[in-house]
């Protein structure tokens, strides 16, 4: 006899297929577990043409953006928050009243069908910052409530003050004012019935601000991977002889890409003549690092290839030998997770939600103490991972065992058994209160 499948609200403001970061993994959050659940997807409106596309929903409602909301938008936060780089913190707190409309309409709409138990469980999984209130909770009296995974507020490391001031670290304040100000933030923690937290460091956060005991919190990685990007992420068969560096990502200062490239420039002659660095991506720092290239004549060993679309970088991961990665503030750093899936032993800094995927086993980690530091020894491991061939077969098969422990599907396996636990004990809660 099949077992009935769960009915589940899921709460995913963004949810894109077509689009990158949080929007693109709340569609792969929605995707896996629908498979597993009977699912009902509540989203924003701006998503409905995307998944529509796809042809493979109806259980999905659509959350109307308001006319006020529509010009809200591009005439006050992209105004003064999109310039040549993005002041985040910016963003956030002035995004915030478009979350807000949303929120309430969810509300508004689901509470009596939550309050009537049409539903088993609410799920609410995107904005995935641990900034925002989910209101729905209000109305999840006799059905479970999970949150999450939530991740973010990694602060710079302090030796990288310079590029905190860059990345407009002067207005992080702004989160203690929301958490302060904000109707229902407060309260949405303390009524979860469950949190998934994205990184050991938002775990610690949320735990201390609400006093959340340790069974009410759980750590759950962000980042998934594809089963198609797995089967995809062979090895190209290797041209020539030289050792491939890669770097996959925005060039903004907390990535660091410039580090990278004084790193190389410390290396012997011998090790450079065996080596070549790719840079996948675009951004503000382009021009500045060009110029930094030639300043230090290596011209021969570093090529730019701009902004890529998923299937050309899956092309630059396959040729790969090592990625690096010195980003140090990462929430999650998918792009990791799709180096390692493709065989590569990957360099990090220690901070933030990449640290927690590299494992001794699949690359190294280094403490971000100071630029100096976190230069001097990017150099020594490229070093020796150029230097040792056998050390770096090694590292690649643990990278591609690593990555499988990310995919999707097994990822929404792991939350559907959070589902039944947290069922489990709701009802000898309410069992107890009768």
């Amino acid at each position: 006899m099949n077992k009935k499948k769960l009915k589940v609200l899921l709460i995913i403001e963004q949810c894109n297929p077509e689009m990158a970061s949080v929007p693109l993994e709340g569609y792969k959050y929605f995707q896996a577990i629908n498979k597993l659940v009977d699912a009902t997807l509540v989203t924003h409106d701006r998503n409905k043409t995307p998944l529509e596309k796809l042809n493979q929903y109806n259980n999905i409602f659509y959350i109307e953006e308001s006319e006020f909301t529509k010009k809200y938008f591009p005439m006050i936060v992209e105004r003064l928050t999109i310039q040549n780089r993005t002041n985040w913190p910016l963003a956030n707190a002035l995004a915030y009243p478009i979350y807000a409309e949303f929120d309430r309409q969810v509300y508004q709409q689901f509470q009596e069908p939550i309050l009537r138990g049409d539903y088993d469980l609410v799920h609410a999984l995107t904005p995935m910052i641990p900034r925002y209130p989910v209101k729905a909770v209000k109305a999840c009296r006799q059905t479970p409530f999970l949150l999450g995974p939530v991740n973010g507020g990694v602060p710079f490391p302090p030796g990288f003050q310079e590029v905190a001031r860059q990345e407009f670290s002067y207005l992080n304040f702004l989160r203690s004012v929301g958490r302060a100000l904000v109707p229902g933030y407060v309260e949405t923690y303390k009524k979860a019935d469950k949190i998934l937290a994205g990184s050991t460091y938002t775990l610690n956060l949320v735990k201390e601000l609400f006093s959340i005991s340790d069974q009410k919190i759980e750590l759950f990685y962000e980042n998934g991977i594809s089963q198609d990007f797995l089967m995809s992420a062979k090895r190209a068969k290797k041209e020539g002889d030289k050792i491939n560096l890669l770097f996959v990502g925005r060039l903004v200062p907390y990535k660091c890409p410039d580090i990278l490239l004084e790193s190389i420039g410390k290396l012997d002659p011998a090790i450079q003549s065996k080596i070549h660095l790719t840079i996948v991506g675009d951004g503000s720092e382009k021009n500045s690092l060009e110029n930094r290239v030639k300043e230090l004549n290596l011209g021969e060993l570093v090529s730019f290839a701009g902004w890529v679309n998923q299937q050309e970088t899956l092309d630059y991961y396959r040729k790969a030998d090592i990625f690096c990665f010195p980003s140090v503030r990462e929430f999650g750093g998918a792009v990791v997770i799709e180096a390692m899936a493709c065989g590569l032993p990957c360099i990090v800094a220690n901070n933030g939600g990449i640290g927690e995927y590299v494992t001794e086993e699949t690359g190294f980690k280094i403490e971000p103490n100071s630029r100096e530091y976190l230069t001097q020894e990017l150099t020594k491991k490229i070093k020796i991972l150029v230097e040792d061939d056998k050390l770096r077969e090694s590292m690649s098969a643990k990278c591609i065992e690593r990555a499988k422990e990310f995919e999707w599907d097994n990822k929404a396996i792991k939350i559907v058994e959070i589902y039944e636990k947290m069922l489990a004990q709701k009802a000898r809660v309410l069992t107890k209160n009768k």
